[in-house]
């Protein structure tokens, strides 16, 4: 059985041409393109946390760089460079092998070289640090949204909340659903291609990772704004829950409960000014990718986010989204 170093050398050493070092010393050496910044981002996923024990390896190994990879992508930058850290409770090679594939796949998608990480004996985790390159002063950040920006979300959010409550055995969900939402979950797109995007277009972005509306209440409380959202402008899905019997408008709830507070989709949620509006068709129509006006950027009034629903009366919901640290009622 391999110790620590040969694990490496045999499933995690891999060229690494845009390095000027890559793994086996102390650091690895990079050298950032002339006049670019550097944004750097750090994530951790542990078992029972933020996947389920049992999920594919395959499928967790892309999903835990892809999860950086978002961050790198709300950002606006491009990735480059990510290392490796994770704790694992035995040696079982046909789990690392397959983890390993999905997660080089994904570095292969997007563009990265492994330079580097850890391992060690210890409850399954995860822990990836990512390093990608954007223009100076061209960031996208969380603070620059402005009373009267359109918000925008992109994709369908709430497939993956959708696709653990599945798991979960919350919801039975029709066919062919289950595929599409556990895929969501286990496998998620980072929208790097869009962040890039919107550089020059967005006055704020954050990647859907603990919930529509807490992200959204990020970019509110750094941008010193409120939000109103619109039930209606949402993405819908009626092809999900569209026979309108008893179980359909159970499941109806807990879709609208996924799409604002599920979390885990690593969508892009972001302001742009209203003249953007057009601007921001034609990159869905490039991109193939559906992008959704949900509401507009408000004067502070004290709240983060208030949602209305077709009346234009408010609505409360009981869960706003993931805190690590908070009571949970999911």
């Amino acid at each position: 059985m391999p110790g620590e170093f040969g694990l490496i050398a045999k499933y995690f050493a891999r060229p690494t041409p845009s390095a000027v070092l890559g793994p086996g010393d102390d650091c690895a050496l990079i050298q950032p393109a002339p006049g670019k910044q550097l944004a750097v981002t750090t994530d951790m996923l542990v078992a029972g946390v933020h996947f389920l024990p049992d999920t594919d390896p395959g499928r967790l190994g892309w999903k835990a760089l892809a999860v950086n990879l978002s961050d790198l992508a709300a950002m606006g930058a491009s990735p480059r460079w990510v290392t490796l850290a994770g704790a694992l409770p035995a040696v079982d090679e046909a789990w690392i092998a397959k983890f390993a594939d999905g997660f080089f796949a994904c570095a292969a998608e997007f563009g990265v070289d492994v330079i580097g990480g850890d391992t060690t004996r210890g409850p399954l985790n995860v822990c990836i640090t990512a390093i990608g390159e954007v223009e100076p002063g061209q960031a996208l950040r969380r603070d620059g949204a402005r009373p009267g920006d359109e918000i925008w979300v992109s994709g369908r959010p709430g497939l993956a909340a959708l696709g653990l409550a599945h798991l979960q055995g919350q919801v039975k969900l029709p066919e062919p659903w289950p595929r599409l939402c556990v895929g969501a979950l286990e496998k998620p797109r980072p929208r790097v291609a869009l962040g890039q995007a919107l550089i020059g277009i967005a006055s704020a972005a954050i990647d859907v990772s603990d919930g529509l509306l807490a992200d959204l209440g990020h970019i509110c409380e750094r941008s010193g704004c409120s939000a109103a959202l619109r039930l209606v402008q949402l993405p819908q899905l009626r092809d999900l829950t569209g026979s309108g019997d008893q179980h359909d408008g159970a499941l109806r709830r807990i879709a609208l409960e996924c799409q604002l507070a599920g979390g885990d989709d690593y969508e892009l949620v972001f302001t742009a000014s209203a003249a953007q509006h057009t601007q921001l068709g034609r990159i869905a129509a490039l991109l193939e990718l559906p992008l959704w006006c949900i509401g507009e950027m408000r004067e502070n009034d004290g709240s983060k986010v208030t949602v209305f629903d077709p009346d234009d009366q408010p609505v409360s919901f009981d869960r706003q989204g993931y805190d690590h640290f908070g009571q949970q009622t999911a």
